[in-house]
């Protein structure tokens, strides 16, 4: 028996010893990353404050498209920003297809960008091909004259920084 324990316990640490050494040497230097478990949709609709915005993107056959790979920045409008819009110009993008698609990718760019790589910017781009302004207030973020509320929320295939109002395109 005690010759069995020996074999068990000098196999274990022959294991650990080729795992450690199996490991990259790049993956020992770089912290983990967290994964978020949610798509840019998912994490939407779990926040909470984005029903609207979730909706409109259902109705305008976007939610594919941001489950998808990306990666995403969405400039996403609180329901609190869409109750500033009024309510026939509301009704009309939703019954105007190819308008909401507009408006919705209009908040949307491609890659994972952060709040502060957004600060650095002067502009970014959006899907609807348009160029939407980045301005630095103080401590606050603006991003075609809307305000991020909030920043960084991590989704699986991008980010999301909630804005106080619906961008409008050209």
């Amino acid at each position: 028996m005690g010759r069995t324990f020996t074999t068990l316990a000098l196999t274990a640490v022959a294991l650990v010893a080729a795992a450690a050494v199996a490991l990259p040497a790049s993956a020992a230097r770089e912290p983990a990353r967290p994964v978020a478990a949610r798509d840019i949709v998912g994490t939407a609709v779990a926040a909470g404050s984005f029903t609207t915005l979730t909706r409109l993107l259902r109705e305008a056959g976007l939610v594919r498209t941001l489950r998808g790979a990306g990666p995403f920045a969405v400039f996403a409008p609180t329901d609190a920003a869409f109750r500033k819009i009024p309510r026939d110009t509301l009704r009309r993008l939703a019954s105007d297809r190819a308008a909401l698609r507009a408006v919705l990718l209009h908040h949307v760019a491609r890659g994972r960008l952060t709040a502060a790589s957004v600060a650095r910017r002067r502009f970014v781009r959006t899907l609807d091909g348009e160029r939407v302004r980045v301005r630095v207030r103080g401590s606050a973020v603006l991003v075609g004259g809307a305000r991020v509320v909030r920043a960084d929320v991590t989704a699986s295939n991008g980010v999301i920084h909630a804005i106080d109002r619906v961008l409008l395109p050209r």
